[in-house]
């Protein structure tokens, strides 16, 4: 798989579950906290984009980049992302009007009590999950015995490097 089509994979399966657990894993004493996020956006260069509610400290205080992980699940999808990447606050006026000019669904409105984040996807961790059905005794049996030594619920994995 080409890298185009690795991030078109990604931004293809970020749209499809749209929301994710933003986990900010930089050491800072200032940070972003951990939060529920909707994507935005993925755009060409593989940077998410996603809002968050505005803190109440001024935005020049806050780490300039820091490490994330965001974990994509939606219950009932067959499957979820785990991505690592490097986060910036957006605070340059030109960029955010830029990104504004692009995404209709965007207004001036949504950051007044917003901030605009941007994580650029440096790996991504994608699986495939098994649906549940009604099994007989006999495969419970057999996919417990399987959990003891592997996680049975995960069928398969890619990571993919969009970055590269």
């Amino acid at each position: 798989m080409t890298a185009n089509q690795q991030l078109n994979f990604l931004q293809e399966k970020i749209k499809e579950i749209n929301s994710a657990i933003f986990f900010n894993l930089s050491d800072s004493v200032l940070k972003l906290p951990t939060s529920v996020v909707n994507t935005l956006k993925v755009d060409d260069f593989g940077y998410v984009w996603m809002l968050f509610k505005k803190p109440k400290q001024h935005l020049k205080e806050f780490e300039n980049g820091f490490p994330v992980r965001l974990d994509y699940f939606k219950k009932g999808s067959t499957c979820f992302l785990q991505i690592m990447g490097k986060a910036w606050v957006v605070t340059d006026p030109e960029e955010v009007n830029t990104f504004i000019d692009m995404n209709e669904e965007v207004d001036f409105a949504m950051l007044d009590e917003s901030v605009l984040v941007k994580v650029k996807m440096l790996k991504a961790e994608y699986y495939e999950t098994q649906t549940r059905t009604k099994n007989s005794i006999w495969h419970q049996a057999v996919n417990m015995v399987s959990t003891w030594f592997g996680n049975a619920n995960h069928v398969g994995s890619s990571t993919y490097f969009p970055a590269s």
